[in-house]
């Protein structure tokens, strides 16, 4: 009897066993139904493309991206100062070409620098604080910039504005990314550059009446009012899951998704995403150069490096200097740019999304390249004295085409695939790399224009032009299509693609 007893009650604790076992696998595979725990990224990348939970866009995330992306209109602000305001600081400050060009490089300089903490300051502070940390940045530089009374003080105002634009160019990309659907991801991050095309389209208007210290003001003020916006906004999931912060996560999630949205395998995704991918710890700058890093990383720099070197600061910098230097009024040159450069990039915010990242950006470069060339004619056909009366129409278009190209594709895709393509072990360090190199040769791009300007025109924008066309084959032949992909999916994408 008691034997009888003993057998009942054994089998009686496995059922029970048996059953528990089963609904724990049963709730994980609600709860954790694209873990990468238990899936291969072929398996992730197919649940990811079945997965509709995460498409919902709510108020919540228009809202913090666009308060987000007005620091890319403070930036903008900055970037579309030194045309406007040139002839009348040359004037007032007495300034040489050579000491207007380190007035107008520097703001890329304090790019550099700014880049070269991004990713760790992002890191420690998370995105939100890190957007506060920028604008401290900008404020200090805006006002030291109007009360300038010499070379000195522009220049160091200039540096600080630098910075925090260097610093804003890796967060508002990386931010947004984080909390889009993945369905208008490219589209919510393109808005980065449709802002700061906003920032320059209206200082290049405005910067034609207003003296340059009241012009100066006037960047202040958006910083000001982005300041008292950032504490309406939510943390990045993401960054919060890293941290360990689950509860926060998962807080700030459904705050982005919608109250009645059930967000449990969005946030335990994202949980099991940064768990393996941080396995290994946090990858130093060293470890970056390893076999399962290589291939995006050098996408990721490869697209810098090829955005700056098309001449795209320098044209946008200097754009008064290249209408004056062809005969076109640059007044009009400058009016006729902002006019155009915000319904372009509008168009580019809609369309990214729909076309691809791959597609938008060979049109780019190819429009690009085109304008380039057409530059380096008109300026060649001026230093020889030849068809005089189309130098200036020629000026224009090629300015024209090559500001408002860029806006429409190469200006904003590198930094939304730059925002997709590293995990979140990586992205501090590889995501540092490329904003470093992008303000580096920035930097090299918009200190040696004005001299390359009055050495070689021609030569300088025939050289432009053929980067532009490599541009196109680089993208070709290695930048794959993100369009649509979550950013597990993408990261499951690329450990695919090494093995």
């Amino acid at each position: 009897m008691e034997r009888q007893t003993s057998m009942e009650k054994g089998l009686l604790n496995k059922s029970l066993s048996i059953r528990e076992r089963e609904r724990k696998f049963r709730n994980e595979d609600v709860f954790l139904e694209t873990g990468l725990s238990r899936k291969s990224p072929r398996e992730l990348i197919k649940k990811a493309q079945d997965d509709d939970g995460e498409c919902r866009v709510t108020a919540s995330v228009f809202l913090s991206t666009f308060v987000a992306v007005s620091g890319s209109f403070c930036s903008g602000c900055g970037a579309g100062f030194s045309s406007g305001a040139q002839s009348g600081i040359t004037k007032d400050l007495s300034l040489s070409v050579a000491e207007y060009s380190m007035f107008g490089s520097i703001l890329t300089l304090g790019g550099l620098i700014g880049a070269i903490f991004s990713g760790k300051v992002a890191d420690v502070l998370g995105r939100k604080r890190m957007m506060l940390f920028c604008e401290a940045f900008c404020v200090t530089g805006w006002l030291a910039i109007a009360l300038a009374k010499d070379a000195l003080w522009l220049d160091c105002g200039r540096l600080l504005l630098g910075i925090g634009i260097g610093l804003f160019s890796y967060v508002i990309p990386v931010y947004v990314a984080e909390i889009a659907p993945k369905h208008v991801r490219g589209s919510f991050v393109f808005a980065n550059q449709l802002m700061q095309n906003c920032g320059i389209a209206l200082f290049f208007i405005i910067g034609n009446f207003v003296p340059w210290r009241l012009l100066a003001i006037v960047g202040f003020v958006p910083c000001v009012l982005h300041v008292s916006c950032i504490f309406f906004i939510p943390e990045s999931p993401r960054w919060l899951a890293k941290k360990g912060r689950d509860k926060d996560c998962r807080t700030a999630l459904q705050c982005l998704r919608g109250p009645d949205v059930d967000i449990s395998r969005e946030a335990n995704t994202i949980r099991d995403t940064i768990e393996m991918s941080e396995v290994d710890g946090e990858t130093r700058m060293s470890e970056l150069f390893r076999r399962r890093y290589a291939y995006p990383l050098f996408i990721g720099v490869g697209l810098m490096f090829l955005q700056q070197l098309s001449g795209s600061a320098g044209v946008t910098y200097y754009a008064s200097s290249l209408f004056q230097k062809g005969g076109f009024p640059s007044a009009v040159g400058t009016s006729v740019i902002a006019t155009m450069m915000v319904p372009k990039a509008m168009l580019g915010t809609i369309i990214v999304d729909k076309l691809g990242r791959r597609t938008l950006l060979m049109a780019s470069c190819a429009a690009m390249g085109l304008s380039a060339l057409l530059l380096s004619v008109s300026y060649g056909f001026q230093s020889f004295g030849i068809l005089p009366d189309l130098t200036p129409i020629f000026t224009c278009i090629g300015v024209l085409g090559h500001t408002v190209t860029f806006a429409l594709g190469m200006g904003g895709l590198p930094w939304i695939i730059m925002a997709e393509i590293f995990p979140m072990n990586v992205k501090v360090s590889a995501g540092t790399l490329v904003t470093v190199t992008n303000w580096l040769f920035g930097w090299i791009v918009t200190y040696t224009f004005n001299f390359m300007l009055e050495w070689n025109a021609s030569g300088m924008f025939f050289i432009f032009s053929m980067v532009s066309a490599f541009s196109i084959v680089f993208v070709y032949f290695l930048v794959p299509e993100t369009k649509g992909r979550s950013l597990e999916e993408i990261q499951a994408l690329f450990s695919n693609s090494v093995q």
